[in-house]
């Protein structure tokens, strides 16, 4: 306290000797205001001195936005196929991610969609309450050398007698051929709780935790019975998702985020040919991703 007041002295002081003419100066000090008026009360402008006006990035009206990169794994699934002549499920299919190997197509704009991304904007609604819109273009490939369980039915002969003992071998690719890599789109909107750890003049840390919900909109690539490879834009399903992130901020600006997500996905109506049939695959199965990348935090208050 008696610092606190030593420092308005001074300022008054300085503010008699330069300003006599003002009757108020006004100090923020430790989040409180301090005023002085002299005796001449004219009317003059107000003099402002803030010894800190950097505020957390979880204030109220701050925005962020994200740009990253994941690896994801994904548990085995269940897939049924149907068509005209075909309707039979594979057990216990494996899958995996299919990351770009590091270099400038992370950082190369005509190369950016071709890697495993994340894209974040953020907006608090409330002190430390942030909406959230993202896009997660994770990679699915179904794992080819593996031999499934196999129940149904299938017309053709060829592809009937690759069924031996209710099993399939899938490892040649004449079966089918199966991924989502451009990609597995999981476009989603989220509410994230924040709290602050750290808050200094040139750095921050914050930790959050919430849950998301949205849609999957994938390019399934499909090759099936060797018809030609379905490779389309389709909104298949949909997924939810629990997240949790620590983010250091740096000159109350520059982000680097990390963040840890599990989810299910659930995607009824994948489309596996190219014609109008109405031939498609049905899935289900829980993911977990782990992303990091930068970012740019904001005020939009005036």
């Amino acid at each position: 306290m008696k610092k606190s007041l030593a420092v308005v002295l001074i300022f008054v002081g300085i503010n008699l000797s330069f300003a006599q003419e003002r009757d108020t100066a006004e100090f923020v000090i430790d989040s409180h205001v301090y005023k002085y008026v002299n005796k001449h009360k004219e009317p003059i402008s107000t003099t402002v001195c803030s010894f800190s006006n950097f505020s957390p990035m979880t204030k109220k009206g701050k925005m962020f936005v994200f740009w990253g990169w994941n690896r994801a794994v994904y548990s085995n699934s269940d897939i049924r196929f149907k068509g005209a002549d075909y309707d039979f499920q594979l057990y216990d299919v494996s899958a995996h991610d299919r990351p770009t190997k590091f270099g400038t197509d992370y950082i190369n704009p005509k190369w950016l969609s071709a890697v495993q991304y994340n894209v974040r904007i953020g907006y608090f609604i409330k002190d430390n309450l942030a909406i959230v819109l993202g896009i997660d273009h994770m990679k699915y490939i179904m794992t080819q050398n593996q031999t499934v369980g196999f129940s149904g039915h299938i017309s053709d002969p060829v592809y009937a007698d690759m069924v031996e003992n209710g099993k399939v071998d899938l490892s040649d690719a004449k079966f089918l051929a199966f991924e989502h890599t451009d990609g597995l789109n999981y476009e989603n909107i989220g509410l994230e709780k924040y709290k602050t750890l750290i808050h200094k003049k040139n750095f921050g840390m914050n930790w959050s935790y919430g849950a998301g919900i949205g849609v999957l909109f994938p390019k399934s690539n499909v090759t099936l019975f060797g018809n030609e490879r379905s490779d389309r834009f389709h909104i298949a399903g949909f997924g939810t998702d629990f997240r949790a992130s620590l983010n250091l901020v740096f000159w109350n600006r520059a982000l680097f985020r990390i963040e840890g997500k599990y989810g299910y996905i659930n995607m009824p109506d994948i489309k596996t040919t190219l014609n109008n049939h109405p031939d498609k695959a049905m899935q289900d199965f829980t993911f977990y991703q782990i992303l990091a990348g930068i970012g740019y935090t904001f005020d939009t208050r005036k």
